[in-house]
């Protein structure tokens, strides 16, 4: 009786332990969240908070402990650590998560704890969360008595699975490892369109030669141009058996890395069938599987071999492992090739993805699918009415990966004229007009998510797949709204920007040799240009600095111009040195008058350069003359006092006695002049006359209209000013410009210079 109260009291006490351990690891998540929430909040409305020092240097460890919230904040500073040169700190992807995200990082938390629990308990508890999210996910997918791996690398469960197939396929290979390997080579096909590096990272776990990896290209003449092509494969499959390989593992794509294409999985798995390929599928288009209408492309992965999830990434959940369901009998092959754990630690990797799907449920899961692909039509369709933006999907009606970019052809189409041939290297800018297109939507719209991604047939082109970001940004319809206004803002700029390359280029031309135009197709703007100036006599080190010093002050001078163009070294992007980059311009922009302020403020430069050059040696010639007037000075001065008025005591007392009036005059150096004057005239009047001073060469600048902007032309935005105004206003601009020179450069006239030609022949 005594005993069993015992135990009933250490049961209770273990529970009540159990309880507010628990309730402990919760209340430390959330203190952890609300502290990095709070500094999120500081970062968002620009206040500081008490920095705790951090350095890129280690330093010992304290010997005081510190207390938790002090070490929060520490790990808050070094996420959000600011840059060396000072710049702002940035808001970080990794703290926007939300209710479900803070029940993974539990999850993570929760599964240190119950690692420390007994053996038997622990395997009782990692077996029921193993089998739970089993179940789940295979009947969220669709995929019918299938097993799950759980891994950290989404690369992993292929790993682990092609392990498998060798362990079928080669019976002896459990026992004679490697060498049985020798007598049929495996190959392991994969589509051109599958992510980089993987079938290499596969081949480098398992121990296998490259030529074990066979790279099937995909269509050119039929269907899409990222789908494998399924008879060139057949044929190479006949060919690698008559030449005594075995044909071991096929790789498909249910959404293609870079556009989101699938695969012909139905033909694919009829192959595989009818030559004993194991056909293994991944793709972000295999999470449409958990809705209510999937395509019959999508839904031909259900009758793969295996196929890998990444669920984590699909509903934004921080941390959690991918997945990978497959279908094998015999157990005892997958726990050799990994597939199943063998420890109960490793099944609690499952922990965090079994708490948030009990979270969201089934409709939460299938809800936010459904969010995504929404999101995907939703810009789809504005997309059809946004000039000069060609699209390229798979499936416009289920297409959850939409891909577009700024078109050339539809450019032109949209004017009267056409931009072809408008430079050597048509291609090459169009990707970099795309690509400097996907970084400012990026950076103007951060919550879109959309990336710039590189593709063979394609070239450059903006990404928008929400099914990977949305769940992390929080994508909502709104978003999407203002990308696409984002976008019919910037697609302008690019379009007279294309427009105007040729007419930028032959201005440019004008101005040989002092302008050169570069040839710089990865430059998203209007064009390069150097300034080179004569260099006759001069060696190249010497040139090569008075360019850079010449174009570096040219740069400085733009940058500081009145106007919406960017002005840039292009450091970056060009392989020539000592260039000004042009950034992108309105169709109201007047490409002459840009030219001739670039050519104009060069030559201006160069000027002052020789002006300061001309000025030293006219400064050390007049030192040297100063130093023998000084000298010739003394002599006369020697002369005319006489010897005994050098002696310091004797010649005290005779200009006591006798003063002299020296006939010595004060000298002062002209600079403009570049000589030696007197200074009688100077202290006489208190004035510098007849002498023109140095003065700084007006500034010329056509008249502008209020609001106006340099280099914008004054009838493109208004049409009251007529083409006579226009040539009459520019006419009395160069009559002041010419005035104002030529008054500038000559000596004021005097009175006298207004006589008549008679009198002024008269006298």
């Amino acid at each position: 009786m005594l005993s069993a109260e015992c135990s009933d009291a250490s049961s209770h006490t273990s529970s009540m332990m159990v309880d507010s351990t628990l309730t402990q690891v919760g209340k430390n998540l959330n203190e952890a969240m609300r502290i990095l929430g709070d500094g999120q909040g500081e970062l968002e409305s620009g206040t500081r908070r008490q920095h705790f020092g951090s350095t890129g240097i280690p330093g010992p460890l304290q010997g005081d402990g510190q207390d938790v919230s002090t070490l929060l904040h520490l790990v808050h500073n070094l996420i959000n650590d600011e840059e060396e040169d000072g710049e702002k700190p940035t808001l970080h992807r990794l703290l926007n998560v939300g209710e479900q995200g803070h029940m993974a990082l539990l999850g993570h938390s929760l599964a240190a704890y119950i690692s420390v629990l007994d053996r038997e308990r622990l395997r009782k508890l990692t077996t029921r969360i193993l089998s739970d999210t089993t179940m789940w996910l295979c009947r969220l997918f669709r995929y019918e008595n299938g097993s799950a791996c759980f891994h950290d690398d989404d690369r992993d469960g292929l790993v682990k699975v092609c392990r498998l197939v060798i362990n079928a396929r080669y019976q002896e290979y459990a026992s004679e490892g490697y060498t049985v390997l020798s007598s049929k080579q495996p190959i392991i096909y994969q589509s051109a369109s599958c992510r980089p590096g993987l079938a290499q990272h596969l081949c480098t776990q398992l121990g296998l030669p490259l030529s074990s990896l066979c790279t099937v290209p995909c269509n050119t003449v039929f269907g899409s141009q990222h789908q494998m092509d399924v008879a060139l494969l057949e044929k190479l499959i006949k060919e690698d058996k008559e030449a005594g390989k075995l044909p071991l593992l096929l790789i498909a794509n249910a959404g293609t890395p870079g556009a989101g294409h699938t695969d012909k999985l139905g033909r694919l798995r009829d192959l595989c069938d009818q030559y004993s390929l194991w056909l293994h599928v991944e793709g972000v288009n295999l999470a449409t599987l958990a809705l209510g209408e999937v395509t019959s492309a999508i839904m031909a992965a259900t009758r793969s071999d295996s196929m890998t999830l990444t669920p984590g990434q699909w509903l934004g959940l921080p941390a959690v492992t991918a997945v990978t369901l497959y279908r094998h009998e015999d157990p005892a092959l997958s726990l050799a090739a990994g597939l199943t754990p063998s420890q109960p630690v490793d099944k609690l990797r499952a922990l965090p993805l079994w708490l948030s799907l009990q979270h969201l449920g089934h409709s939460g899961v299938v809800q936010k699918f459904r969010h995504a692909t929404s999101l995907s039509q939703q810009l789809l369709q504005k997309l059809k009415c946004v000039t000069s933006i060609k699209t390229s999907v798979e499936d416009e009606l289920k297409s959850p990966v939409v891909l577009f970019k700024f078109s050339q052809e539809m450019s032109a189409a949209s004017r009267e004229g056409s931009v072809e041939g408008f430079c050597a290297g048509e291609k090459e800018v169009l990707d970099a007009f795309n690509r400097w297109l996907g970084e400012q939507l990026a950076q103007l719209v951060p919550t879109s998510g959309v990336d710039v991604v590189e593709l063979e047939e394609e070239g450059t082109c903006v990404r928008f797949s929400p099914l990977v970001t949305a769940a992390v940004l929080g994508t909502q319809q709104e978003d999407v709204e203002d990308l696409v206004v984002k976008l019919m803002e910037v697609v302008p700029v690019m379009d007279s920007t294309l427009c105007l390359i040729q007419d930028f280029r032959e201005q440019t031309h004008r101005h040989s040799p002092s302008l050169r135009y570069i040839e710089e197709h990865s430059w998203p703007g209007l064009g390069a240009v150097r300034y080179e100036p004569q260099a006759d006599g001069m060696d190249e080190i010497r040139r090569k600095q008075e360019l850079e010093k010449i174009n570096t002050e040219l740069l400085k001078k733009l940058q500081e111009l009145d106007t919406d163009i960017i002005f840039s070294s292009g450091s970056e992007f060009g392989r020539e040195e000592d260039c000004i980059f042009v950034g992108m311009v309105t169709e109201d922009v007047d490409v002459c008058e840009l030219v001739d302020t670039i050519a104009a403020l060069g030559r201006d430069i160069v000027e002052s350069g020789r002006l300061l050059e001309n000025m030293t040696e006219v400064v050390r010639k007049g030192i040297l003359e100063a130093e023998l007037q000084l000298q010739k000075a003394n002599e006369e001065k020697l002369i005319e006092e006489g010897m005994l008025r050098q002696l310091p005591l004797v010649g005290s007392v005779l200009n006591w006695f006798s003063p002299v009036q020296s006939s010595i005059k004060g000298r002062t150096f002209n600079l403009a002049a570049g000589s030696l004057d007197s200074t009688e005239v100077t202290y006489s009047t208190k004035a510098q006359a007849g002498k023109l001073s140095l003065q700084d060469a007006p500034t010329s600048s056509s008249k502008r209209l209020p609001g106006q902007r340099l280099f914008q032309r004054s009838g493109a935005g208004s049409d009251s000013i007529s083409e006579t105004s226009s040539i009459g206003q520019a006419e009395e601009t160069t009559m002041e410009r010419s005035i104002t020179e030529s008054s500038s450069i000559q000596p004021p006239i005097s009175p006298a210079a207004l006589e008549t030609p008679s009198d002024t022949a008269g006298c």
